[in-house]
Order: structure tokens, then C-alpha cells, then sequence
């Protein structure tokens, strides 16, 4: 017999095992121990009913027994009854016996066609454990195993020989029904068993997804910080040493710069407070947290920031301007914003070309500094090229860095502009105009 896997302690509150969970909280554990307790509980039922009730339902069935055939009965149900402590540690052995002791049953008494209370248990459990063409299989052998000793000891009797046909129809009603009610039970076990999977595996995919939208929105807090703050911080760094050379011989020059600090210091704070502000929940921000993020149309106001630390930069527009999605608008602000960075961090006092090309269908930026004659600012490397390299992988654009022929260093970006964001701009406009 190919057992299957028996899952009781997963399975649907069915009425043995309602069973089995009072017997654990009596005390009784583990599967012979309450199998024990149960069969003779079932003996005890079983004995009762055949040694009292047997005789009136035989009068009933117009059936007449003998003391001898009562006391057999009684006797074989019992010990059927009894067997049944090992219908699930030895399930092939429990129902042999118990269609032993129905052989018995029947020969004794071919007039009755009724089945007992263990022969349907014992079924239900093959039912369970057992593959379904094994409990089919044994349905149907101890179906003919149950008419053809029925049919030989009512023709040693000389009786009618029509009562066969009742054992038959009776016998595969009850082990079809019983073992069918046990593939029902364990195919339902199997069921949830796989509901329950998938729903954990739901669970487990959900929580990945959520931790992976958490280190995400690190990655982007993190970025936005670090452009906001390198950019201005470094200008700082750069003023700061300039009025460390001027304190002594020009201290209103020095003074001038200092206000100049404190006007940044200012403006960083307010950056970085907006940053903040529109990472928070809207209905907890304030008025900064909401303000305008910059993008194409602030990058005049960057430049002329870059050219008040004393920088040498230049700036080319070409073509019309385009109104770009909001993300990517921030993000070729953000890449020109850290690439000036860079180039007052590693080439002091080099020239700075910024080139904005405006076209239909596409936005081009490159900000390409010359060699440096000065030594370029100590200490290590940051995360400014991967910012922007990821800031472009956000939006679609192709991003590139490396050093030019002369020695310097070029960034671009090229940042292909599709219809439909134009449409939805262009419907925008329209909206605001009306």
C-alpha cells in the first residue's frame, strides 16, 4: 500500500480529530495511545449495541438469530472494534483483520447486510493514509470477498440466494462511502496546506518588496543629501580658505566673504529642509517642505552661483526649452549641480563649459572642465559619480564621465524626451491657461 503523508495536526477539525485534541488535553499523546483509548471506547459502544439492541433489530429485519449467532456477532464486532488501535500505526494490518473478523461477521449471519461502526472507520482511515486507487482496490476485493462468503454460507443453509445482491449493494456503499469521505478530508488537508503556502510565500515576497522600497528611498534620501550638501558645502570650504588668506591684510574683504558663508550656511539649511519636507508625509510638511525643486530653469542661477566663488564658468544654451517630467527635471539639474561640484573639488581654478541642448525629442548636457593648475582639494573619493550615474539610470538617460583630450574632465547626459510626457505637458499648459 502507498501511504500518503499524514498531515493530522494540519488538518480541518474533523470529527477524530476533535477526537484525538480531548484526548491530548486528558493526558493521552501520541497516536496508539489515543488510538487505544478510542478503540476501546468503540468496543465498549459496539458490544452494547450487539448484545441489547441486536436481537430487537434482527426481529425488525424479520431475521432470526440464535443465542450462538448473537454472541459471535457480538464477540467479532467487539474484537473489530478493539483492532482498531492500530489503524494508524499499522493501517494495511488493522484492515485485514477487520475484514476478518467481517468475514466472520457475515458467515455467521448472511441474512444481515448491515456493516459495523469499525469496518466504516477502518475505512475512512485507509482512506486518508492510502493512495486513492488503493482504497478503491480494497473497496471493491472486500466488496466480492464479503458477497461470495455471504452467497456460499446462505447456499450451505439452503436459504435465497436474491439476499447476495443486498450484501454487495450494502458493502460497496459503505467502504465507498467511508473511504471517499477520508479522500475528501486528506485532499482538503492538502488543499489548505497549499493555500497556506502560497499565502506565506505572498507574505514573504510583500515583505521583500517593502524592504526593498525601504533601501530604495534610503538610496534616494542619501543622494538627494549629498548633492544638496556637497554643492554648497564646498563652496563654503573654498571660501573659507580664501578668507583665511585676506583676515589679516584686507578684513573687508574677509568680512565680505564671512557674510558670504552665512548666507550659504543659510541657503543649505533651507535646502536641506525642503529635502526633508518632501520626503514627509504632506499633511505634516510646511510651507519649505512644499516649495518648487529646481530643475532646467534654475540652472542659470547654479552658474552664476559657481561664478561668485570665483570660478571660470561659461554657460551655452541651445535650442528651446522643454519642459521635462518632474523627476527627470531635478535629476539634470542634480547631475549639473554635482558635476560643478566636482570640478571645483578636483580642478581648482580650471575653466568650466556648461552646454544645455534643447532639442525635440531630446535634452543634452555636458559640463567639461580643463586641466587644473592648482593641487585639487585632499581626501577620498565620494559616491559623486555613482549619484549621477544613478540619477540618469532613474530617468532612461545615458550617462557618461571620463577624462578629455586636454587633460580635463567631461560629463554628459543625454536624456531622451518622450511624446507622451510632452502631451501630458502641453495638455498641463492648456489646463492652466483655460
Amino acid at each position: 500500500m502507498t501511504e500518503r503523508r499524514d498531515d493530522t495536526e494540519t488538518a480541518p477539525l474533523s470529527p477524530l480529530r476533535w477526537i484525538d485534541e480531548r484526548l491530548a488535553r486528558l493526558g493521552v499523546t501520541g497516536r496508539f495511545g489515543q488510538d487505544v483509548v478510542f478503540a476501546v471506547a468503540v468496543a465498549v459502544v459496539t458490544f452494547a449495541f450487539d448484545i441489547v439492541l441486536l436481537p430487537v433489530a434482527a426481529d425488525d429485519l424479520a431475521v432470526t438469530l440464535t443465542a450462538a449467532q448473537v454472541w459471535t456477532l457480538t464477540l467479532a464486532g467487539t474484537l473489530q472494534a478493539l483492532l482498531l488501535c492500530l489503524r494508524r500505526v499499522r493501517p494495511r494490518l488493522c484492515l485485514a483483520a477487520v475484514m476478518a473478523c467481517q468475514v466472520v461477521v457475515t458467515a455467521a449471519a448472511p441474512g444481515l447486510t448491515a456493516n459495523g461502526l469499525a469496518v466504516v472507520i477502518v475505512f475512512y482511515t485507509v482512506g486518508t493514509l492510502a493512495s486513492v486507487r488503493f482504497t478503491v482496490a480494497a473497496a471493491a476485493v472486500f466488496t466480492l470477498i464479503g458477497g461470495a462468503t455471504a452467497a456460499a454460507s446462505l447456499w450451505a443453509m439452503g436459504d435465497d440466494l436474491a439476499i447476495v445482491f443486498g450484501h454487495l449493494t450494502s458493502s460497496a456503499l459503505c467502504y465507498a462511502a467511508a473511504g471517499f469521505v477520508g479522500i475528501y478530508m486528506t485532499s482538503r488537508r492538502s488543499y489548505l496546506a497549499l493555500v497556506n503556502e502560497r499565502a506565506d510565500e505572498a507574505i514573504r515576497r510583500q515583505h521583500e518588496r517593502a524592504q526593498a522600497a525601504v533601501v530604495a528611498e534610503r538610496t534616494r534620501i542619501a543622494r538627494e543629501l549629498h548633492d544638496v550638501a556637497a554643492h554648497h558645502l564646498s563652496g563654503m570650504v573654498v571660501q573659507a580658505a580664501a578668507i583665511e588668506r585676506l583676515i589679516d591684510r584686507d578684513p573687508a574683504a574677509a568680512k565680505s566673504g564671512a557674510a558670504w558663508i552665512r548666507s550659504q550656511g543659510k541657503a543649505t539649511l533651507d535646502n536641506l529642509r525642503q529635502v526633508v519636507g518632501l520626503l514627509r508625509d504632506r499633511e505634516g510638511a510646511d510651507g519649505d517642505g512644499n516649495a518648487p525643486v529646481p530643475g532646467l530653469s534654475a540652472l542659470e542661477a547654479l552658474v552664476d552661483e559657481a561664478r561668485s566663488l570665483g570660478a571660470d564658468v561659461a554657460f551655452e544654451r541651445e535650442g528651446e526649452p522643454v519642459r521635462l517630467p518632474p523627476l527627470a527635471d531635478i535629476s539634470v539639474y542634480r547631475i549639473a549641480q554635482q558635476a560643478l561640484t566636482n570640478a571645483r573639488q578636483h580642478a581648482p581654478g580650471a575653466p568650466v563649459r556648461v552646454r544645455l541642448a534643447c532639442g525635440e525629442r531630446q535634452v543634452e548636457l555636458a559640463v567639461v572642465n580643463g586641466p587644473s593648475g592648482k593641487a585639487a582639494s585632499g581626501g577620498r573619493a565620494g559616491t559623486g559619480l555613482i549619484g549621477m550615474r544613478e540619477r540618469a539610470d532613474l530617468v532612461g538617460g545615458d550617462f557618461a564621465a571620463g577624462p578629455s583630450a586636454d587633460g580635463g574632465w567631461t560629463v554628459s547626459l543625454h536624456l531622451p524626451v518622450r511624446a507622451e510626457d510632452l502631451a501630458r505637458d502641453t495638455e498641463f499648459e492648456t489646463g492652466v491657461r483655460a
